[in-house]
């Protein structure tokens, strides 16, 4: 490796630039990752052009440690465009890669030159008449060359001039396409390793990206069919990180034969039966079982909502919350834990690309506990933050490998994705009903998050959330607040169905004391206890079946964001379904004798869940009337999490 002296020696076919201003800008990216940058412009530069470097990260320490056997600063040499820059274009990968760049330069410490070449040099209204004739039939070279343009007119002189400026004479080139690697080399600037880039493909750039790897040598891997019309195939995921690779090799991403909804349904009601066996097994380990977790593995439930582009299954809300409602009916706790579970699949699936390459790297159903009960705090460090903070209710944690943490830092409100074995999970998961969720507690103190591992909550939640820029699956284009509450009411839903059939059952056996009938079912008086527990599950159902309507009518529509009134609607008869729910299983107990109040026997356990689910925020009875009354008659919300 050449030091400092001899690269500026052999750079000097190339006339000398300096450094003519330096400003210190902080950037703030649509998916909520920020970075400081220092921004600078050069005097003296071949081409004239008025090309930007920004320093991120310790750019200064990695540009010291350049000498022998060091490998130099992380350098990017990103030519401007504005389609992809400032709009957002899917027809190419540039936006997707500024973004990347910033956020790996930021933690290595290194520079990203932003070089004034729209359309690999041909400038901006070439570039647009070329995406006229590529949509003509040519690709992006022939295109470029039927203009009377070279394939890619972009000189580096200029970008090798402001790295020597700085005494960068050896870098890490992060780029796909060797030749910036190769002219860089002729203007004496050391490049120690290029360093590939992700894949950001999409429906509208496969066929650009095949001719870059086809026609320039990029180190793109892409789907195998790439530069074919994939507009109604699921989207292959972006190239994984070095460390995730080997899984994906395995087939871990691997496009799913998603099942019908019937076969799904199909899958969950076969494991009724073995759940109720369970129960009481389920109850005593405070903890799903792991044969209840193989089953449900092996049916591939947490495959539900996980996009298809991971091998997942991106199926709709009606039929998520039909699954929970019906897992319910073996076991709630199992229903509970697993709807959770699902659902924060979901959730990680709205992360930007770099969490999502690390979590869904072992396959498409990667499992995590995500809680903000209270939110912890979150403190700015170099690289990222240090959260402190013990967090309450963690559900499914027992088998997850992934924790979602709430973090307040000042104003906002972060969530935090943090690997289990970094965090204590405390065993005090001892309550009344729900004891199989094992909804321990976790604790952490000043523990380091990266940057690309938090994300701001509102964020996160929104319609247009980080997810939405990379998966098709209809449900990641959604807002995130309604499917937060659909498990506390299925599970009630569920329960109270499970329980009208367990009356039943007794009533056609039982002999009650006092009455001259052979079975409770033959008297008059229990015939209407029954007709009453049964219409009141009906009503349940019916309620039910009204918030999953509005929920599925708003996602099926764009902007997906609900009105006020809708989420007055929804909230409301989701309340009034586990009310009745509730209710229905009271006139049940009242009415079943005294040995069902055996721990034992499954009426009981019913019974204790349901009183513990009716305490969750998405069934308070008091402040969701309340703030559903607000919204129905149009005075806005005094909750805005509501």
């Amino acid at each position: 490796m050449s030091t400092v002296s001899e690269t500026i020696a052999r750079a000097a076919t190339a006339p000398a630039a300096a450094v003519r201003s330096r400003v210190s800008v902080p950037l703030r990216f649509p998916d909520g990752f920020t970075a400081d940058a220092e921004v600078m412009t050069f005097s003296g530069l071949a081409d004239g052009k008025e090309h930007l470097l920004l320093g991120l990260g310790d750019w200064e320490r990695a540009v010291r440690d350049d000498a022998p056997g060091s490998a130099g600063p992380l350098v990017r040499l990103h030519s401007e465009c504005l389609t992809g820059d400032v709009f957002g274009s899917q027809r190419c990968d540039c936006g997707p890669q500024l973004r990347e760049a910033v956020e790996r330069i930021a933690d290595a410490g290194g520079f990203l030159l932003y070089l004034r070449q729209e359309g690999r040099g041909i400038g901006l209204y070439s570039k647009l008449d070329a995406y006229a004739l590529q949509d003509g039939g040519l690709d992006t070279y022939e295109a470029n060359l039927a203009l009377g343009h070279g394939e890619d007119e972009r000189d580096y002189t200029a970008a090798a001039q402001m790295l020597v400026a700085l005494g960068a004479g050896a870098v890490r080139l992060l780029s796909n396409n060797p030749d910036k690697a190769a002219q860089l080399r002729d203007l004496g600037v050391d490049v120690s390793a290029q360093v590939a880039t992700g894949v950001h493909a999409s429906p509208a750039n496969l066929r650009y990206l095949a001719a870059k790897r086809d026609h320039t040598a990029h180190t793109l891997v892409l789907p195998s069919d790439a530069g074919a019309a994939l507009h109604d195939e699921p989207l292959a995921m972006p190239k994984l990180s070095a460390r995730a690779e080997p899984a994906a090799r395995a087939g871990a991403s691997a496009p799913a034969a998603v099942p019908s909804r019937e076969e799904m349904l199909a899958r969950v009601q076969g494991l009724v039966p073995a759940l109720r066996e369970r129960a009481a097994e389920t109850e005593r380990l405070r903890r799903i079982p792991d044969s209840t977790m193989a089953e449900l593995r092996s049916a591939e439930l947490f495959h539900l909502l996980s996009p298809k582009a991971v091998g997942g299954y991106g199926m709709d809300v009606e039929t998520y919350g039909e699954v929970v409602r019906r897992l319910a009916r073996g076991c709630a706790s199992t229903a509970w834990t697993a709807g959770h579970l699902i659902e924060h699949v979901w959730m990680l699936a709205r992360w930007p690309r770099r969490a999502q390459e690390e979590v869904f790297a072992a396959g498409p159903a990667p499992l995590a506990a995500a809680t903000g009960a209270p939110a912890g705090v979150a403190d700015k460090v170099p690289g990222g933050y240090a959260i402190t903070g013990r967090w309450s209710f963690a559900s499914g944690v027992m088998h997850s490998g992934w924790a979602l943490l709430a973090a307040q830092h000042g104003g906002v409100r972060l969530q935090c994705l943090v690997p289990l074995a970094d965090v204590e999970v405390l065993d005090v998961w001892e309550t009344a009903g729900l004891r199989g969720t094992g909804s321990n507690d976790i604790r952490a103190k000043n523990l380091f998050v990266p940057q690309h591992r938090t994300l701001d909550w509102d964020l996160l939640g929104a319609e247009a959330n980080p997810g939405s820029e990379i998966h098709r699956d209809p449900l990641i284009h959604t807002p995130m607040g309604p499917l937060l509450n659909m498990v506390a009411p299925a599970a009630a839903l569920g329960s109270a169905e499970y329980a009208v059939e367990l009356f039943r059952e007794l009533m056609m056996v039982r002999k009650v004391k006092h009455t001259v009938e052979a079975r409770q079912a033959d008297a008059p008086l229990a015939q209407v206890r029954y007709a009453q527990a049964y219409g009141l599950v009906a009503t349940a159902r019916l309620h039910w079946q009204e918030a999953i309507r509005v929920v599925a009518a708003s996602h099926s529509r764009r902007p997906a964001t609900m009105t006020d009134r809708e989420r007055g609607e929804y909230r409301l008869s989701l309340a009034l379904s586990g009310e009745a729910s509730a209710e229905a299983v009271r006139l049940v107990m009242a009415g079943s004798g005294g040995s069902v109040h055996r721990l034992s026997h499954p009426l009981q356990r019913i019974q204790r869940d349901i009183n513990v689910l009716m305490n969750h925020a998405a069934l308070t009875r008091d402040p969701v009337l309340e703030q559903s009354g607000r919204g129905l008659l149009g005075l806005g919300f005094t909750v805005p999490s509501f």
